[in-house]
């Protein structure tokens, strides 16, 4: 068994695709009209294209209790995931000069440096790095 899908509910699809691609540096992967304005779109990692794919999932939008989970994870400063950098200090910087707001900047906790950050789309994203 192996991960291949990780969905992140997106309240506008574009919006979402523009930052994660502009900003993170995410690669579109697929891009498939659903019908209703909405879209099977997917992203990779450049560092990892062969990797699990992010779904930029417009549930929030179709589908209350999705809205209802993301609005309550997003008010308690929760993040939806998380994802690995080798360096969360550089990715602070990088990121911060793109306009990326943060809600806890880089913080050393055991073994792990960590930051947080609003993806713009309904989500708080967090940053590990392995110490």
């Amino acid at each position: 068994m192996k991960v291949t899908l990780i969905s992140i509910p997106v309240q506008d699809q574009e919006k979402a695709l523009q930052f994660y691609t502009e900003k993170l540096g995410f690669l579109k992967k697929k891009d498939e009209p659903l019908g209703g304005g909405n879209r099977w779109l997917t992203l990779v990692s450049k560092d990892w294209q062969d990797g699990p794919e992010l779904l930029l999932e417009p549930a929030p939008n179709h589908f209350e209790p999705s809205k209802v989970y993301q609005d309550a994870l997003m008010e308690a400063g929760i993040p939806w995931t998380q994802f690995d950098v080798e360096d969360v200090s550089f990715e602070y910087e990088r990121l911060t000069k793109l306009g990326v707001e943060f809600s806890m900047k880089p913080t050393e906790m055991g073994n792990v440096k960590l930051a947080v950050f609003n993806d713009t789309c309904g989500n708080h994203i967090q940053l590990v790095e392995e110490l």
